[in-house]
């Protein structure tokens, strides 16, 4: 899905280091999680200075579209630190599947209206995809040019600007489905905001009632492209919660003490925190290869993504949950940054097809060995 040549180790670990100073400096733990609890909705100030310090939202859209004409990488590299902070940006909805979602399509006058605004950040972009069961069908279908349905759980619907929109036929289940855009004020469009079990995550039902819209010209597998990009880049995210989540484990153990001792030195626990280090590792290693399979266009990159996917939100479910455990003794949770991780982990599994459909799917692809 991308052509561009990676940046050097140095410069990554130069962006990695600018976005966690913008995080640091913009995203004070404390302020962000009252926030967060409060209102459950983006930080439009950490937004834009994300955008306009560090362009967060341009690294993988191409030069020719005012981007950064970076890698996905790079973009990687991005939600993995946003993902460690847990700071409510649309990095993955904007940057990731919307702009991603416009350069699935391989529509280049689309890509010449909408890449630009998203790349700078001023516009703000959300994919509409799933009905109420899950991303197996569209919750919208297209009619001659007009959209109606809903789609459910849009990452950031209420914060967009424009939607991008998968949609499917009346009566077609099986039928390849569309792209389309549509402006988020658009007549006919309803944004409801949804309740949260990840209050860093917003999400929201759009609904349309016979909207009218600009159909992409796309792929008939624009949708899997799209999901593939999703699962790929998501894993990434997933690893820098995971990552974050141990740090913090680390931190608590080593700052608290029981029976004089810290708990940090207890034999226990450190087998259950090395456990926690091997799982993010791996998970580190799995989405590298995802992420690469996707910058290289290679052919299994469909299969990577589900099967990054499947082991991230595993490996992010079970490294927040022996997180949880071993910060019993804080007593609420809730007031603590290691609960968020944990929401965030579960809500992430459930993204774009849950693990055992993913498995599903690679099971289908794999070629017979019978005969």
């Amino acid at each position: 899905m991308s052509t561009h040549e990676s940046i050097s180790a140095e410069d990554r670990a130069a962006l990695a280091e600018s976005i966690r100073d913008v995080l640091h400096r913009r995203s004070d733990s404390a302020s962000v999680r009252s926030a967060i609890r409060t209102q459950g909705r983006m930080d439009r100030a950490v937004w834009e200075t994300l955008c306009t310090e560090v362009g967060v939202a341009a690294l993988a859209v191409p030069e020719q579209y005012d981007g950064a004409g970076a890698a996905l990488t790079e973009t990687a590299l991005a939600v993995e630190e946003v993902g460690a902070a847990l700071a409510p940006v649309p990095v993955f909805s904007s940057a990731v599947l919307a702009a991603g979602a416009v350069l699935a399509s391989g529509d280049d006058d689309a890509a010449a209206r909408l890449l630009p605004g998203l790349a700078s950040g001023e516009r703000i972009g959300a994919l509409c995809w799933a009905d109420a069961a899950g991303w197996s069908t569209p919750g919208v279908v297209a009619e001659a040019g007009l959209l109606s349905g809903t789609a459910e759980y849009v990452i950031d619907g209420e914060s967009a600007d424009v939607f991008l929109v998968v949609a499917g036929r009346p009566g077609e289940a099986g039928a390849a489905q569309t792209l389309h855009e549509v402006d988020a004020n658009a007549e006919g469009v309803t944004v409801t905001p949804l309740p949260l079990l990840d209050p860093t995550r917003p999400l929201a039902r759009v609904s349309f009632d016979e909207v009218s819209s600009t159909t992409l010209a796309s792929p008939p597998d624009v949708a899997e492209r799209i999901r593939t990009l999703a699962w790929a880049m998501l894993s990434a995210e997933q690893v820098g919660g995971a990552a974050r989540a141990l740090e913090l484990t680390v931190e608590h153990t080593t700052s608290r003490k029981q029976f004089g001792r810290a708990l940090a030195s207890f034999q226990a626990l450190k087998h259950a925190m090395a456990d926690m280090y091997v799982k993010v590792e791996a998970m580190r290693s799995m989405s590298a290869a995802a992420i690469d399979a996707l910058v290289q266009g290679r052919d299994d990159a469909a299969e990577l993504a589900a099967a990054a996917h499947v082991y991230c939100s595993e490996g992010y479910m079970s490294v927040t949950g022996s997180a949880v455990q071993l910060h019993g003794g804080i007593g609420i949770t809730w007031e603590h940054d290691i609960g968020m991780f944990f929401k965030r982990a579960q809500a992430d599994a459930q993204l774009f097809g849950q693990p055992h459909h993913a498995l599903a799917r690679v099971s289908l692809s794999e070629p017979s060995q019978a005969g």
